[in-house]
């Protein structure tokens, strides 16, 4: 199970005042369901559109209206069994259908159509990058037990004006993916990491949007404490996250709730939490104390889902083949890292970031391929170091950020003809976004941005620096050299940020040895 935990006192996180001194590991385990990219629902026709009028994309079956039959979408089980290969799963040759029974008013049917007993695929494996503030990158690996397709439930709206509850069965049927990922983690920020890269990995494969704020993408994280060397504790659940960055805010919470509760003198129940990303506390909704029997059985409408296993298989209309449809994965996210390191000769760490901000990446991409003589690094450099930072101080995803490669390579290009510096460059990040219609070089005219290289002025601000910063000169020339660098900073502050400091230097070395 890895490292130990390292309790920190956040101002959300609870006081572990009293922490026990004796070592505790934690464990976290995911359920991640995940909607699949199809025009209609699993088992009906309808639609599956983000935002329709209420009860408007309805079946009679996905309603329950009796003498309704279920029709398996076969595009969804494409979707389900590309997953699978992507993840390394063992695709079943057979797989079974079943009925999980329990009550919820937005269930018409009183049971969910899903497939506990024998899913789609089982036993794959996820290894992913865990970044972490502060910390060194590194691997994490994670078994994924089974993904199987199932149907979601409707939704339910409660009026408190009115006091009363309605139903929208827009979502009834929808088509579902369930990963369930072994207890293989140990902290939020792994959780995470697992998520961000499953997210990666899905939207590469387009079967699945990963839009978190419309439900595409749902998480629930199982979490428990124990000693070293002692079985595992119990589990609390914590339903529903609605974010990456939540993921790992409720988990760390949750994990050190239940140290600072154990400190106290309390124990862990096996519970359903929420998350309440306001106040960022997980909050307790009810208790497992008995466990619910879903009364699985076979679901009796649909037949065994039979799939060709066989190399060189091709699909055809009765039956789908698993070696066709491995032909049609794209490159993955790992894949996408180790040929930037290998043809770009980027660091694993730049290969990381990029990768994981696929806008960045598409960016990046498409500087190099347009403007093969600026070095890479620089192109990276402007990249991670201005923009994505630029975006995250606005807290901005860098998907809002409204401007094109091309604007970026023309700051690039005048960057590296030395028609600007650095600190221009990192203002037209500024102007750009603001003024997305604009070009370049009208917003580098208008804002008088233009780095000064004339020798003549260069001259003129350098005499001035220096009788400006008699003592940096005097310690210069007794030979501190780092001195030099107050001087040009000097120069930097008279001409706005605008001279060419290359030439500053070189000027600033030629007058001070006189």
């Amino acid at each position: 199970m890895g490292s130990y935990i390292v309790v920190r006192r956040l101002a959300t996180q609870p006081k572990l005042a009293h922490a026990p001194k004796r070592k505790w590991k934690s464990v976290v385990g995911l359920e991640v369901h995940a909607q699949i990219t199809s025009a209609s629902k699993l088992f009906s026709g309808s639609g599956t559109a983000f935002g329709a009028p209420l009860n408007t994309a309805v079946t009679y079956f996905d309603a329950s209206i009796p003498g309704t039959l279920p029709v398996l979408n076969r595009k969804c089980v494409e979707s389900g069994i590309k997953t699978a290969l992507a993840l390394g799963c063992r695709v079943n040759e057979v797989s079974m259908f079943d009925r999980k029974h329990y009550f919820y008013a937005d269930l018409p049917n009183g049971y969910q159509i899903t497939q506990q007993r024998a899913a789609l695929a089982n036993d794959g494996l996820m290894t992913f990058p865990v970044i972490t503030p502060g910390k060194k990158v590194y691997y994490k690996s994670v078994n994924l037990l089974q993904l199987q397709l199932e149907q979601d439930s409707g939704k339910s709206l409660h009026d408190e004006q009115l006091k009363r509850s309605l139903v929208d069965l827009n979502r009834a049927g929808v088509p579902l993916m369930e990963l369930v990922f072994a207890p293989d983690l140990e902290t939020g920020e792994e959780a995470a990491s697992l998520v961000k890269e499953l997210v990666l990995i899905l939207r590469r494969l387009q079967t699945c949007s990963c839009k978190m704020e419309e439900g595409a993408l749902r998480v629930d994280a199982n979490i428990s404490i124990h000693e070293e060397g002692a079985p595992l504790g119990v589990r609390t659940e914590v339903k529903n996250i609605g974010s990456v960055r939540s993921i790992s805010q409720a988990i760390s919470y949750e994990i050190n709730r239940q140290l600072e509760l154990v400190a106290e003198g309390g124990v862990v129940t096996n519970e359903t939490r929420s998350w309440d990303a306001e106040h960022r506390r997980t909050v307790a909704m009810r208790d497992k104390e008995v466990l619910q029997d879903y009364r699985f059985m076979p679901e009796p409408n649909l037949p065994p889902l039979h799939v060709n296993l066989k190399p060189g298989s091709v699909s055809t209309q009765e039956l789908i083949s698993v070696a066709a449809l491995s032909k049609e994965i794209p490159e993955l996210p790992e894949h996408t890292r180790q040929r930037l390191v290998e043809h770009y000769k980027l660091n694993a760490e730049t290969a990381i970031i990029l990768v994981n901000e696929p806008v960045l990446l598409e960016h990046f991409l498409n500087i190099t391929e347009s403007l093969s003589d600026v070095p890479t690094k620089v192109v990276t450099n402007f990249l991670i170091n201005d923009l994505l930072t630029y975006c995250n101080k606005l807290n901005l995803d860098i998907e809002d950020y409204s401007t094109s490669a091309n604007a970026l390579k023309d700051v690039l290009k005048a960057l590296h003809a030395e028609q600007i510096n650095l600190q221009a460059a990192r203002q037209l990040i500024q102007l750009l976004h603001a003024n997305p219609t604009s070009s370049v070089c009208e917003l580098i005219g208008q804002h008088n941005l233009q780095q000064i290289s004339d020798l003549a002025t260069i001259e003129a601000y350098c005499q001035q620096a220096i009788a400006n910063q008699p003592k940096a000169v005097q310690q210069y020339q007794k030979g501190k050299s780092k001195a030099l660098f107050a001087i040009a900073g000097e120069v930097a502050k008279l001409s706005a940020q605008k001279a060419n400091m290359k030439i500053v230097v070189e000027c600033l070395e030629k007058l001070l040895k006189k």
